[in-house]
């Protein structure tokens, strides 16, 4: 995220939020899991700071049931993703 500035020239950090693709709420970036699609294959992000195109989905059971029943990361990828990735999705969740 770029930094803003205040008259005085002072920069301050924006904060980083982000929108669950199940709930769609707008949560901190830390309470959200990312999964990236890169070039080569899809992958579960834990930094965060992975090069790709990243979607996120909150990190409570309760959204990861609805993502693995909904298949939700399918739409949005416009690809079928292995249910590997699923997987992981609802173990880092537990």
């Amino acid at each position: 995220m770029s930094r803003s500035k205040t008259e005085k020239g002072t920069a301050i950090k924006q904060i980083e939020m982000r929108r669950c693709v199940v709930c769609r709420q707008v949560r901190h970036k830390s309470e959200l899991l990312r999964v990236v699609k890169s070039a080569e294959n899809f992958s579960l992000d834990l930094s965060g700071k992975a090069g790709g195109r990243g979607s996120y989905v909150c990190k409570t059971g309760e959204c990861a049931a609805k993502l693995f029943k909904r298949r939700n990361f399918d739409k949005i990828f416009k690809v079928k993703l292995p249910s590997e990735i699923y997987e992981k999705i609802c173990a880092a969740v537990e």
